[in-house]
């Protein structure tokens, strides 16, 4: 073969366009990085200061309440959570197709459309609760069913809130993206303050409506949300079951186990657990803050194709927080409970580093499924509806223990994070193959 071949000339070429420097390159690519970060860090500092807040709220209720009310307060939060699967789904529709209509119009056109909607299924949500307040207080051991129709009154609430932040992550506005979580938690932290002292559980749960209701009015949504509406790409009914079910997957796999804990095991057992769950929680919603920042990024740019560099950051984020938290707690568990929950707690203390492991590993997988919905109807949503269901009758059928309750918890994520890493990293390969066969 001669020198001069263009097969010759071209081959390394196309080795120094791959791998890293093929990620980077460009500059459309590097403003993207440049905005996930920024919106990341943004919200990683936000969600610190969230978690701080809600650990207050949290660690109040437990040291005023005891762990058998503050089981019954981490149960409402519970059921508020598997409610925020559809405010979850209203707002990263909403983000996706805010980011890809281009003209102000036409967000708000989506804007209008999406919040009507939210209000329709919000009403029937609350109704629907409302009806079955009485056997579900029982099923749960509540110790009133009005606890649920208060709730209720939240939910109402809590479903538009969804539309509104979808604005915000859809035009990355993250300062008022990040201002709005911090309202509702900082809220919600001195509201309990006062309300606690005065009606108990009843004041705590209190405190969480009350706090819906003012981040749902504040902020406002932006001044071009307020325009004529002329919708260019509309909504699709695929893409909003997507979401649902993407949505009803991660509540169902981050409360499933509270829920039969609560039913199955002595109050002050479940509480322990709740306490353990708090600190999982807290972890995971930290690490979707950097996720939601990647997302409209991820959709704007990959109209056209998949941009898996965009992944970069927030795994390295995701998984240095996680690193750096587990260390933490496998040097000092005792310390840590001891000085967040006070005395009580101590049958939580062995089973933080696994918890914190299994959020790791759900954390992983959630960003993945969320990289793929950012461009493409995907079909992972399904894969966390089977988990959660795995969640849910693994956790009845092995639970000797709350280590094994935990067990099984880690088992189904690592599983799950396999499930979607393996065909993501066969994508992957193929590319380069493929260029090889060519050259």
């Amino acid at each position: 073969m001669s020198s001069c071949d263009p097969a010759v000339i071209e081959a390394p070429d196309r080795s120094i366009q791959s791998g890293w420097r093929r990620m980077f390159s460009g500059s459309d690519q590097g403003k993207a990085h440049q905005r996930i970060l920024g919106g990341g860090l943004i919200m990683l500092v936000s969600s610190a200061l969230v978690a701080l807040l809600n650990f207050g709220y949290n660690v109040q209720m437990a040291q005023r309440l005891g762990p058998a009310n503050f089981g019954h307060v981490a149960t409402v939060i519970t059921l508020l959570l598997i409610g925020s699967s559809l405010t979850l789904a209203f707002q990263i529709v909403c983000a996706k197709f805010v980011a890809r209509n281009q003209a102000p119009g036409a967000k708000a056109a989506v804007f209008h459309s999406l919040l009507r909607r939210a209000w329709r299924v919000a009403l029937g949500a609350a109704i629907a609760i409302c009806l079955v307040s009485v056997p579900l207080a029982h099923y749960l051991n509540l110790p009133s069913p009005w606890i649920l129709v208060l709730l209720a009154a939240g939910i109402a609430f809590y479903i538009p809130l969804g539309v509104k932040r979808g604005t915000f992550q859809g035009t990355c506005a993250f300062p008022r993206l990040a201002g709005n979580f911090t309202l509702e938690a900082a809220s919600k932290f001195l509201l309990a303050f006062l309300l606690v002292t005065w009606f108990g559980v009843m004041g705590a749960v209190a405190a969480i409506v009350l706090s819906v209701i003012i981040a749902y009015w504040l902020p406002r949504p932006a001044q071009l949300f307020r325009t004529k509406s002329e919708l260019q790409i509309p909504t699709s009914p695929r893409e909003a079951l997507q979401a649902v079910l993407f949505f009803t997957g991660q509540v169902i796999i981050l409360n499933a186990d509270m829920i039969v804990v609560k039913h199955l095991f002595p109050p002050a057992q479940a509480g322990a657990y709740a306490a353990v769950a708090l600190v999982g929680r807290v972890l995971f919603y930290a690490s979707w803050s950097v996720i939601g920042a990647m997302f409209p990024v991820s959709a704007e740019a990959g109209q056209h194709g998949a941009k898996r560099s965009l992944l970069i950051i927030p795994t390295v984020l995701v998984l240095g927080m996680f690193l750096g938290f587990i260390g933490l707690v496998w040097l000092f568990p005792t310390s840590i409970m001891r000085a967040i929950f006070g005395p009580g707690f101590e049958l939580a203390e062995p089973l933080l580093v696994i918890y914190a492991a299994s959020t790791a590993a759900y954390a992983l997988s959630a960003m993945m499924m969320a990289y793929e919905m950012s461009h493409k109807i995907a079909n992972t949503g399904w894969l966390q509806m089977v988990a959660g269901l795995l969640v849910f009758s693994g956790i009845y059928l092995f639970h000797s223990s709350l280590r094994e309750v935990v067990i099984v918890l880690t088992t189904v994520m690592v599983a799950l994070l396999a499930a979607v890493l393996v065909p993501f990293l066969r994508s992957v390969e193929r590319p380069p193959v493929a260029a090889q066969e060519a050259a």
